[in-house]
């Protein structure tokens, strides 16, 4: 595990610093200027040109950068230029909320990938195997932001089942906060839902043609207990190899979730500071992200040594 880690670090510091780079510079190419913003429409070029200087945007672009930097390798990451607040108080208010979005939906992700996966995986009857593909297809094609729109018209607005917009915290009130959360949740879950189900579905096909389930077969093991004990097992081993990329694309598709169902999480400040030029809060959002999607991978690929036995982590051969 050790020498695991060792030889992913690197990697990975490479990719954090390659985002902080991107992170910096790309909203910046994107035009519009924050000096413009915080001094207010009726500034005169003088009273812009003082905020700017203040804000330390007058200075090259690589002493901003390694300025910038710095601070974040000692936990700052500025002070947003509209608020004036720490960006990581700002992101400490909306992170609670995002976390339990995306944690519902990574449950609810995998319990109905894992079940629409054996389900078509282990199904003999033709048509319920293209039923099921056919309904993993629909959902994959569904944007989530539709799938969020169609969810809220159906169990919000028609049947009045759930609460269509805002949110309560879990911490105040569960029974409440779930009731507000479950539609985001599985509105955001559905496609990556579905693409877990196919990969489940394709491995599980493969399996059942390996030579040890058929040796097990002639064994007389029961059909159930050569799906559990052996198809699935190394079936699931395929989805964990995607879990983290999947609980990422979860994080990037809250800003889109977020704003649809009108959350108060990371999404809708993403939204907000790239409108008001805010680049010290979008490079803060950009590069959590993409540690967290990281970090996921990293614990994904151990967690696949622990089901798989087979799969080194030492670099042996």
């Amino acid at each position: 595990m050790t020498g695991f880690l060792i030889r992913r670090l690197p990697s990975a510091l490479l990719v954090l610093f390659a985002t902080s780079v991107l992170a910096f510079v790309l909203p910046r190419l994107g035009g519009g200027d924050p000096a413009t913003a915080v001094a207010g429409p009726d500034a005169t070029a003088a009273q812009i040109a003082a905020v700017r200087s203040d804000l330390g945007m007058d200075r090259p672009l690589v002493s901003q950068y390694t300025h910038w930097l710095d601070g974040v390798l000692h936990g700052d990451f500025g002070t947003s230029y509209v608020t004036g607040r720490p960006v990581t108080a700002l992101l400490g208010d909306r992170f609670g909320s995002t976390v339990q979005l995306a944690l519902a939906a990574a449950l609810l992700m995998i319990v109905i990938g894992v079940a629409l996966g054996v389900a078509a995986g282990s199904s003999r009857r033709p048509w319920a195997r293209s039923l099921l593909d056919v309904t993993c297809t629909v959902l994959l094609a569904t944007p989530a932001f539709l799938t969020g729109l169609l969810l809220a018209l159906l169990l919000g607005e028609a049947w009045k089942v759930l609460p269509v917009s805002g949110e309560v915290s879990m911490l105040v009130d569960p029974e409440i906060g779930i009731q507000y959360l479950l539609l985001p949740a599985l509105a955001l879950s559905l496609p990556q839902a579905a693409s877990m189900a196919r990969l489940i579905q394709t491995a599980m096909r493969q399996a059942y043609t390996e030579e040890y389930v058929q040796t097990a077969v002639a064994k007389g093991a029961s059909r159930r207990r050569v799906t559990l004990r052996h198809v699935l097992r190394n079936s699931l081993a395929t989805a964990l190899v995607s879990l983290g990329m999947r609980l990422g694309e979860l994080l990037g598709g809250a800003i889109v979730i977020e704003a649809v169902f009108a959350r108060n999480g990371l999404g809708a400040l993403a939204v907000s500071s790239s409108g008001q030029r805010d680049y010290l809060v979008v490079q803060a959002l950009v590069l959590l992200a993409v540690t967290i999607a990281v970090t996921l991978q990293l614990l994904t690929e151990i967690g696949l040594s622990l089901l798989d036995p087979r799969i080194r982590l030492e670099g042996t051969r």
